[in-house]
């Protein structure tokens, strides 16, 4: 499982131009599900990102978490950061996980990003999203399940 984090001032996203959710201050993850991913990829990035700690304390140190500082999270699936450019222009998207499977711990990971207290908004499965991402810092981190 793979993801994209960067930490906003706010993010929302849309779906043939109605908008889908918003978030203020936190995160927004790109997530992309590939073959052989689990329910326990899905809790070791839940995980880390309810823990992380990049928002910045009194004395300007990164040092809280979402939790500390009230932050939420927007989730966007994502299959193409699974993309293989290594050959060729056009990438190959032979390792994401079919779509079944891919929504499946799409939502797996949601719902445990939950059960860490985290408030989660979400866009739509398999649909073309327009998301807007305010980074704040900019601040961008990649977490892959499988290099843990």
């Amino acid at each position: 499982m793979r993801a994209v984090l960067q930490r906003v001032s706010s993010g929302a996203v849309s779906v043939g131009g109605q908008p889908v959710a918003a978030i203020g201050p936190g995160f927004v993850v790109l997530l992309g599900v590939a073959v052989g991913d689990t329910p326990q990829d899905a809790e070791y990035l839940a995980a880390k990102v309810a823990g992380l700690r990049v928002f910045a304390d009194a004395e300007g140190k990164l040092n809280l978490a979402l939790a500390e500082m009230g932050g939420q999270v927007l989730v966007i699936s994502n299959f193409t950061l699974l993309g293989d450019t290594r050959k060729g222009r056009r990438p190959s998207f032979t390792e994401a996980a079919p779509p079944a499977l891919a929504e499946q711990l799409y939502l797996e990971f949601v719902a445990r990003l939950r059960a860490h207290g985290v408030t989660v908004a979400t866009g739509c499965f398999q649909e073309h999203m327009l998301v807007t991402i305010h980074n704040d810092g900019p601040v961008t981190l990649l977490f892959d399940s499988r290099r843990a």
